[in-house]
């Protein structure tokens, strides 16, 4: 008889903990996103347990009483694991684990484990593998002597153990540190090559004097189906959190006919751990270094507004909060509108979230609504950053004038007696390269 392969996924129970200023209808939010990670991780989550402290409690981070009634449930619904919506220390994992008699582990660990399913390059799963070793490294204290390497005082038969192998030996312990460590300077030193590389690409491009605009925004918002939108990139697009991590840069013809670098970057979330946006820091160094940020969000999401908060928190982490951003509210096809809309309806209308946010705009990368006037208002926003100058071009310089015209905005050409006047619209390192040219201002 042919045997039938099953495939069972991994049983999960949820815990949040409410610790003020934060409400409860807030941890619900966060264990909605947690499930879907969890889902995305590929288990199931079977039941939820909440909890409400003025301050974590230092041994289990939810206090004795609940940890035992956290017991309860997942012996009730034959959990495998127990997955916190908070970060634990390793002090309380361990004290929790203990109590529950199965693993606990926090959102950290859930999405590092859905980074290191999803990355393709070889720099992406160097990236996930580094934060997952520098996440696992305190980890290892107090595991005890029973994982001790030790020759003991007697050899083989009864007979003494040989000089220098006597005592306690090396523990498992200290072998497994050096063995982490040692790992992650490799990675390191790999990253730091790339990094190398990465930026001597960004010189080559802004020598060049390609603009360059990312994509940022929270997972799923939309970002590689925007980028597909505009570039034909061929970028993978699925309906779940982190489809893709590894950053892929286009290029983008604007209406004006100024052409631009167009990249998209791994999605955000909230609680993104810090060792994630560590590693990754040399990957997201595109972004600090941006003319622009096209930061989308999800308009039919429960939260807009909690979402650009977590964007812009880790913007300002990675040091790129000085960069000019655009707000785009995608996925406005999903909204209902202001007439249709039933009262129990917890989402923004479009109309409202234009409204809280100046200057932003409603589009949506499925059915390209609003796309023209989004690379409208790019165009225009790159051209606010460029400087207006007069030259004056010898007609033997016939390959200036391309120049410009590719570099640049040429907003009046006029043709005198021994050259040409050329009023543009130039970044600085195109001005900077055509400055013998330049006429000088009164």
């Amino acid at each position: 008889m042919a045997l039938i392969e099953r495939s069972f996924r991994e049983r999960i129970v949820l815990c949040g903990v409410t610790i003020p200023p934060e409400r409860p209808d807030d941890t619900e939010a966060h264990l909605d996103e947690l499930e879907l990670l969890v889902d995305t991780a590929g288990a199931d989550v079977l039941a939820r347990v909440l909890a409400r402290r003025q301050t974590p409690d230092p041994a289990t981070f939810v206090g004795k009483g609940k940890a035992e009634e956290l017991r309860e449930v997942s012996l009730e619904v034959d959990s495998d694991t127990v997955v916190f919506d908070s970060d634990l220390s390793p002090a309380q994992q361990r004290n929790l684990e203990k109590i529950l008699g199965r693993t606990a582990i926090s959102r950290t660990e859930v999405i590092l484990d859905i980074f290191a399913q999803n990355a393709r390059t070889a720099e992406g799963r160097a990236q996930v593998e580094l934060a997952q070793l520098r996440h696992r490294l305190p980890r290892l204290r107090g595991r005890g002597v029973a994982f001790s390497r030790q020759a003991g005082a007697m050899g083989a038969g009864g007979a003494r153990a040989p000089i220098g192998s006597r005592g306690p030996g090396e523990t498992q312990l200290e072998v497994d540190r050096r063995r982490l460590l040692s790992r992650m300077s490799r990675l390191e030193a790999d990253l730091k090559a790339l990094a190398v590389t990465r930026r001597t690409q960004a010189k080559s491009r802004a020598r060049a004097g390609n603009r360059t605009v990312s994509i940022v925004g929270y997972t799923n918002a939309g970002k590689s189906t925007l980028l597909n939108r505009l570039t034909d990139a061929g970028v993978l697009v699925e309906d779940r959190l982190f489809a893709t991590l590894d950053p892929k840069v286009r290029r983008l013809d604007l209406p004006g006919g100024e052409a631009v670098l167009l990249s998209d970057t791994v999605g955000f979330v909230r609680k993104l751990p810090h060792q994630l946006v560590e590693a990754f820091k040399s990957t997201l160094e595109i972004v600090t270094e941006s003319d622009l940020l096209v930061h989308v969000v999800d308009a039919a999401g429960r939260d807009p507004d909690g979402q650009i908060e977590a964007v812009r928190t880790v913007l300002a982490e990675i040091g790129a909060d000085h960069v000019p951003e655009l707000v785009v509210f995608n996925k406005v096809d999903l909204l209902p509108g202001d007439a249709e809309r039933d009262e129990d309806d917890e989402r923004t209308s479009a109309k409202t979230l234009l409204g809280t946010h100046a200057g932003s705009l409603a589009i949506s990368a499925r059915t390209s609504e609003g796309v023209t006037e989004l690379l409208e208002v790019v165009a225009g926003r790159l051209r606010a950053l460029e400087t207006v100058v007069e030259l004056l071009v010898p007609y033997d310089r016939g390959d200036v004038v391309a120049a410009l015209h590719r570099e640049g905005e040429v907003l009046v050409e006029a043709h005198e007696d021994d050259a040409t006047r050329i009023r543009a619209r130039l970044d600085g390192p195109a001005a900077s390269r055509h400055r013998e040219f330049v006429v000088p201002s009164d």
